[in-house]
């Protein structure tokens, strides 16, 4: 049974609208935190500890870079909006050096005999992956306003790190976004009828500014579940989006059935549309702004994956091969 303590910081995330999956990641990193110095009380710890269960995890268990970087922000959220004792920002700790994996990218044929055999219950949202680069939260969350048919794009509203952004919109996917909007409107008009349904979730602040809009279309999650459920913040009747791992099982279908032999999740299909973005010409400004990132350096991975001969390099081994092979 989980601790009393950790329930707590369980439900202050979830005051705070922390996803599902940050708040299950934190509460791991917070128990494993406790575990390693004798299940004492966070209270009665602090940067000392923190450093050598930071230390910890490079030395013994060699944890990549971002996983280290998780458990630190974990504990960073532990002390300062729960223990309000913040860390010292400059924590004296080893620093995992384990090499970045390069993406996994595919190719143009790879993403054609994909989407051939892609469920058609969830190709709309996978074309929307590889079609504007989102992340696959970013996707779910949609709301039907979101979708700017006059201008062709999709924005995006607190995406990772709290930013806005726009993205592009595949003309040709407009015919099946409009068929979505309808069966939101349908799956709306049902849910009105229902007395205890109290309408989909809204911002904080914007429930107070808004507070009858939650019953309006334009406000409806783009990709609802086929059933209602009960909000764990408010307690009330609400239709969320569909869970993210139907997605990511239909990814892993779609790409078995390609007979594409790579380890093919949702954000490979991100990969991919950088990745032939830049390969059509793209320059990498427009990339990373397309993508979300805040440095051009985490964009420039994506370079890397690039064949150098489409640089105009040809290898050595071509000048002789076609008089051995």
């Amino acid at each position: 049974m989980k601790s009393p303590f950790l329930t707590m910081i369980s439900e202050q995330m979830y005051l705070k609208r922390y996803a599902k999956s940050t708040i299950k990641a934190y509460l791991y990193w917070i128990a494993a935190f406790i575990r390693f110095n004798s299940m004492r009380h966070p209270t009665t710890m602090g940067n000392n500890e923190v450093e050598l269960f930071l230390n910890h995890l490079v030395n013994q268990l060699n944890v990549a870079p971002n996983t280290q970087t998780q458990a630190l922000n974990a504990l960073s959220f532990l002390f300062k909006e729960v223990i309000n004792k913040p860390l010292s920002l400059s924590l004296d700790c080893v620093k995992s050096k384990r090499a970045t994996k390069l993406p996994v990218v595919l190719t143009q044929q790879e993403i054609n005999h994909f989407f051939k055999v892609c469920s058609a219950k969830h190709y709309l949202a996978c074309a929307l992956l590889y079609g504007s680069g989102m992340r696959l939260m970013e996707a779910l969350r949609l709301r039907v306003q979101d979708i700017d048919f006059d201008y062709s794009c999709v924005r995006i509203w607190d995406g990772k790190g709290g930013k806005n952004r726009i993205v592009t919109l595949a003309i040709e996917l407009i015919p099946q976004l409009r068929a979505q909007v309808q069966l939101v409107n349908s799956y709306l008009q049902l849910d009105l009828k229902n007395p205890l349904y109290s309408g989909v979730y809204m911002p904080h602040l914007l429930r107070k500014k808004y507070p009858n809009h939650n019953k309006q279309l334009g406000w409806q999650y783009l990709f609802p579940s086929y059933k209602l459920s009960v909000d764990p913040e408010s307690k009330q009747l609400r239709r969320h989006h569909i869970d993210e791992k139907q997605v990511q099982r239909a990814v892993k279908k779609a790409a078995k059935d390609a007979n594409i032999n790579k380890h093919v999740t949702p954000h490979t299909l991100r990969h991919s549309f950088a990745t032939h973005l830049l390969q059509s010409g793209a320059d990498i400004r427009t990339v990373q702004v397309q993508l979300g990132h805040t440095d051009v350096r985490t964009t420039q991975i994506y370079t890397h994956v690039l064949q150098q001969g489409a640089n105009g390099v040809i290898s050595p081994f071509s000048r002789i091969g076609a008089n051995i092979c």
